[in-house]
């Protein structure tokens, strides 16, 4: 990628920022619609699950596949394709007809959205080679996170109450196309030195592992142990057979070197319990709002603002502390902060008070607000540039699997616990075991956040990344003879 004058690396963070805000967008303004796509849709709470985790499992899929391929044939034309699909998959939701199409139509949105998120990183990353410009890029990146979570609900609700849940989709268009003529003129072309190849074994087993445990979590409380357990089996055949694959490939969909790297595993983790704490509190929230206290879209929309506020703030403030400080201090406070949000509702029952809900969702909004720039910065910061698009991937795609599951498996929990005959009333008491779920996730940020991020932990990233590195030689010299 040639050098690119400030105005211009500018314009390019912009122009990547706007994928990110549709594809968070699309999530957030969602889950307001909830309700009112299972009342018109005739959904279950596992049809509500699969409504967003079809979207979140596709993307988990695929990211990896995308930031390969990316790096392989340029990340400008791979990032314009999903731009393209992502607009498309979005017109056709906003005009599913039944549950099923929505879904269907869900998943094609989330093939264009595996192509941006890791892509559009991985164009930062070549963009800001300065390691603080970069840590200070990645925080503008995480505060478009709080963005979406603060528009997404307010937003979402507007429109739900003004047009209908459908209208949420055509906010994705005008943006969607408008950054795909800025990326047209505006991003230069990239890739990697030397073209990786595909990995088809890895990723029909990727695939095989995150939908078949999906299926069996959302699935369980339904179907029973007995129907669901083929499913456990194949994901645990296909987790099996990826570790025993991969690192007999010489270019592997996950190259598995990258976890030698104690901050990579930590971050990695991390953002699995991150994520999957969000998609946990967002699912739950949205319900117990509109379903139990009979709040309209609008209404639950800025009752999640305590939450979206302190997020969109927090956001680059955690990116400025991990260029000046490094990652440690944002993780602590983000592990502290969720972990006492869920402990007050799965302790105190915070949703059945104003004020205790009202400081539970903003501590959430603190904790989650911190958390994404150190995760980001980790998983990219110290891995060979030419690996950047699959070190950006994996991190993305910790991200897409905790929300998938978190989904899953408190949606499961309370499927199981919530009585159809009494809903309002059994709905409190039914979410407490999702809460203690989110409670472990926040504990799991901070412990590992302390742990992998010290010096002995960076000393294992500063060993894994010069392999790397002495490895692309190697292979260098080898195809050049």
């Amino acid at each position: 990628m040639p050098e690119l004058s400030p105005r211009r690396r500018l314009l390019v963070l912009a122009i990547c920022c706007m994928s990110l805000l549709i594809v968070s967008l699309d999530v957030t303004a969602l889950n307001v619609a909830l309700p009112d796509m299972q009342r018109e849709l005739h959904a279950s709470t596992s049809g509500l699950q699969w409504t967003i985790d079809a979207y979140t499992l596709v993307l988990a899929s695929l990211l990896m596949l995308a930031g390969s391929t990316a790096d392989r044939i340029g990340r400008k034309r791979v990032f314009m394709t999903g731009l393209v699909l992502f607009v498309v998959g979005s017109l056709l939701c906003s005009l599913a007809p039944n549950l099923d199409s929505l879904i269907a139509f869900r998943m094609i949105q989330a093939v264009g959205g595996s192509m941006l998120n890791p892509v559009a990183m991985s164009i930062i990353t070549n963009t800001f080679t300065d390691p603080r410009e970069r840590a200070r890029a990645i925080g503008v990146w995480g505060a478009v996170v709080g963005i979406s979570m603060a528009a997404g609900p307010l937003a979402g609700g507007l429109l739900v109450e003004s047009v209908g849940w459908r209208s949420i989709f055509w906010v994705n268009l005008p943006i969607g196309l408008t950054a795909l003529l800025l990326t047209l003129r505006f991003v230069p072309e990239s890739r990697a030195p030397r073209a990786r190849r595909p990995d088809p074994v890895g990723q029909l087993m990727v695939i095989a592992l995150f939908g078949s445990l999906t299926y069996a979590i959302i699935e369980a409380p339904n179907s029973g142990v007995t129907a669901i357990l083929p499913f456990a089996l194949l994901a645990a055949a296909a987790l099996g057979g990826l570790l025993w694959y991969e690192p007999r490939r010489d270019e592997p969909l996950i190259d598995l070197r990258f976890f030698r790297s104690v901050p990579f595993s930590g971050a990695t983790v991390i953002a699995i319990a991150a994520f999957a704490s969000l998609g946990g509190f967002l699912f739950l929230s949205t319900l117990y709002l509109q379903n139990v206290r009979g709040y309209d879209a609008l209404h639950a929309g800025l009752w999640m603002l305590p939450m979206a506020v302190p997020m969109f703030l927090c956001a680059p403030l955690s990116g400025r502390l991990v260029g000046s400080r490094g990652p440690r201090l944002s993780l602590v406070v983000a592990g502290v902060a969720m972990t006492v949000s869920a402990v007050l509702f799965a302790v105190f029952d915070a949703e059945t008070s104003n004020a205790t809900l009202f400081i539970g969702y903003a501590l959430f909004g603190i904790g989650f607000g911190f958390v994404n720039a150190p995760i980001t910065n980790t998983a990219v910061s110290g891995m060979p540039r030419a690996q950047a698009g699959v070190a950006a991937a994996v991190a993305s795609t910790s991200r897409q699997l905790g929300q998938t599951l978190g989904v899953a498996v408190i949606g499961a929990v309370l499927a199981s616990g919530v009585a159809g005959s009494s809903y309002r009333s059994t709905f409190v008491s039914a979410s407490v075991p999702g809460w203690w779920v989110l409670v472990g996730c926040g504990v799991a940020v901070f412990a590992l956040g302390a742990v992998t991020t010290g010096p002995w932990a960076r000393g294992t990233a500063e060993r894994t990344a010069e392999k790397l590195r002495s490895a692309e030689v190697r292979e260098a010299v080898g195809v050049s003879a």
